[in-house]
């Protein structure tokens, strides 16, 4: 393993750690939603780099195209309206 493909894994595996850690942390649904895109992502490219491109493909297609897009529809359908811009609330 070169120290190209060392560093390359130590900043997707930071991304992948730091994303995955937003997730839990941050307050807002919709961040969170974003950042767990992030992670599975980044995920998808460690498979690359060991030589897995089917499963980083099926991880792309199943997590990110198809969970990640269910809970952005779910969270875009439940979340409120602020009662004073005028808009319905629920």
């Amino acid at each position: 393993m070169g120290v190209l493909e060392l560093i390359a894994f130590g900043l997707f595996a930071l991304t992948t750690v730091g994303a995955s850690l937003g997730v839990v942390v941050v307050r807002d649904v919709w961040h969170a939603a974003l950042l767990l895109g992030v992670a599975l992502l980044s995920v998808a490219v460690h498979y690359v780099m060991v030589q897995a491109p089917f499963v980083a493909a099926m991880q792309i297609l199943v997590y990110v195209g198809g969970v990640l897009i269910l809970i952005s529809f779910a969270v875009m359908l439940t979340r409120r309206s602020d009662p004073g811009s005028g808009g319905v609330t629920q």
